[in-house]
């Protein structure tokens, strides 16, 4: 079964989970109003995301409109149970969670039932993709039935597509080369400030027509806004790349561009990559996102941060005339 045709521009669901902050309910609903106004209706969520407050909230927000209109990924590999008396919530960076714990757990019925609840909590009757989610440290568990029991679900036409997520470019492509992978979503690893992906999984995904979905591009907001302070990678900034963002920064700037238009076109360069997924709050945040993915970029811009040994030479770069010939395609 192909993967699904995925909008270039998705939104990535984890803020509706209160990643960091919490937001209401309102504010979420709005910030997916948003993203079909301006056509960014790939959504991707996971049950890990507020421990299921982010699919509940998607859910009432998709309620009522038309199945067709969107394209829906979760993940496997956490399932969610209720605490028992005593216990306490482990947040793991997400604030004012529902009273629910994280299990690993890659079994057969494990999967089925981690996907079960997420339809349940999402008030759909299927969705389109599904990964297995963070399995760098649980690979034995994925080799030894995990990935076939997410197979087993494409094979019956439970999901559309079958893949991984996570921030590990490197086992991502050993993954890839090992199992029939429709999609992966690679977090981070392929970006104006990294190229790790392209040296690992983006030639192996190119080779077995594997889709790229790509995440974290803005390196958890160092190329949002690069000043002291500013994280990469879920900490403070080193100090050679906060430099080397804001030089990255000063050169967009001279051709007009925010750099933060130039980090989400960035990683369309590569053939693999299909879509991008980024986090947003609100409508606010969704629609300035768009503005961004929308800015018009001339080529020479790209070709200004490899002549200034920003980029590498061997990078495949998104220039106007490959991204139009793919929008035709589409």
């Amino acid at each position: 079964m192909p993967v699904p045709a995925l909008p270039r521009l998705g939104l990535g669901c984890a803020p509706l989970g209160n990643l960091y902050r919490a937001i209401s309910d309102e504010e979420a609903e709005a910030a997916v109003a948003a993203a079909f106004d301006t056509g960014a209706t790939y959504f991707d969520i996971a049950p890990h995301y507020g421990l299921g407050r982010a699919e509940e909230r998607l859910g009432r927000a998709l309620a009522g409109r038309d199945r067709s209109s969107y394209v829906l990924s979760t993940k496997v590999g956490r399932r969610l149970r209720d605490l028992e008396p005593g216990e306490e919530v482990d947040e793991q960076g997400y604030v004012d969670n529902p009273r629910r714990a994280r299990v690993r757990d890659f079994t057969p019925d494990g999967i089925r039932a981690t996907l079960e609840g997420s339809l349940e909590r999402l008030g759909v009757d299927a969705v389109d993709i599904v990964y297995l989610h963070d399995v760098e440290d649980h690979l034995d568990a994925v080799r030894g039935g995990g990935f076939a029991a997410l197979a087993d679900l494409r094979d019956q036409g439970m999901v559309k597509a079958v893949g991984f997520g996570m921030n590990y470019s490197g086992v991502l492509a050993e993954l890839v080369t090992e199992f029939d992978v429709d999609v992966v979503l690679c977090a981070g690893r392929w970006t104006l400030l990294e190229r790790t992906a392209l040296d690992d999984l983006l030639p192996v995904c190119e080779q077995r027509g594997t889709q790229v979905v790509a995440g974290g591009v803005y390196n958890s907001g160092l190329l949002a806004d690069p000043r002291p302070g500013t994280h990469y990678n879920y900490q403070a900034a080193p100090a050679e790349l906060l430099r080397r963002a804001q030089e990255l920064a000063a050169v967009c700037g001279e051709f007009g561009v925010p750099l933060r238009a130039a980090a989400l076109r960035f990683p369309f360069g590569h053939p693999s990559v299909v879509a991008a997924v980024v986090g947003a709050a609100g409508a606010a945040e969704v629609r300035d996102n768009a503005a961004l993915f929308g800015h018009d970029i001339p080529d020479a811009m790209w070709h200004a941060l490899v002549a200034r040994g920003l980029l590498d030479e061997d990078v495949p770069l998104p220039l106007a005339a490959i991204a139009g010939s793919a929008a035709k395609e589409e």
